[in-house]
């Protein structure tokens, strides 16, 4: 199972966005994770479809839209217009979840959906074959540096389950408190895409560290 290392700018110096960026790339990573928060579905305020639009021009990487707002079906047309490859959009705040995520596909943009710590999988069990990407939140989101929550792991395996059990070849991401210590449990437990901020920026050689989340992601023989 190939394993993609998505990196969240969330954490990076935007004073220093390019190098950021380049550093990210020569590091060997295969997404950029852009988190956008409205301050109202979590309570923080971050990126908007100008730092989107900043990263498309810095990369060629995909870029993986994480929305974290309530009414994510404002921004489809801004965000896809600004260069995102991917949006993926909470269950809690998507009463009409399998329409918005068509509007995604219709966009030429992967479609996601995301539960929270709290949010049982059966939120997502309608939608499966609409979902081009599934992301389990390890975290309570909001703020990055964030611990990972332990039961975290038996619900990423459960995910996979259902996964599989519905023929779906969608990305099963993880997002919050991904670091050495945690990656290679979800790993185990069937994710395959990983999203890491605190960990890689805060690493002594942050562009060393996505080969060593990366090395964490093998079987032992």
């Amino acid at each position: 199972m190939s394993v993609r290392i998505a990196p969240s700018i969330l954490s990076a110096d935007l004073s220093r966005l390019a190098d950021e960026i380049a550093m990210l790339e020569e590091g060997g990573a295969d997404w950029i994770h852009v988190d956008v928060m409205d301050g109202r579905f979590v309570p923080n305020l971050t990126f908007g479809a100008k730092v989107i639009e900043s990263v498309r021009k810095l990369t060629k990487l995909p870029i993986d839209v994480h929305l974290m707002v309530v009414q994510p079906e404002n921004y489809f047309e801004s965000f896809a217009e600004a260069g995102a490859n991917g949006m993926s959009i909470h269950t809690e705040v998507s009463p009409h979840l399998q329409r918005q995520l068509n509007r995604i596909r219709e966009l030429g943009c992967r479609a996601g959906a995301v539960v929270n710590p709290a949010t049982p999988l059966s939120a997502v069990s309608e939608v499966i074959a609409d979902l081009d990407l599934l992301l389990v939140m390890t975290v309570n989101p909001g703020f990055g540096g964030q611990s990972f929550i332990k039961g975290s792991v038996d619900k990423v395996r459960r995910a996979r389950e259902m996964l599989a059990e519905n023929g779906s070849k969608a990305f099963l991401e993880v997002d919050g408190g991904i670091d050495r210590k945690t990656i290679k449990s979800v790993w185990e437990a069937g994710a395959n895409t990983f999203v890491a901020g605190n960990a890689i920026f805060s690493a002594k050689n942050p562009k060393a560290e996505i080969a060593e989340l990366r090395s964490r992601c093998t079987v032992q023989t």
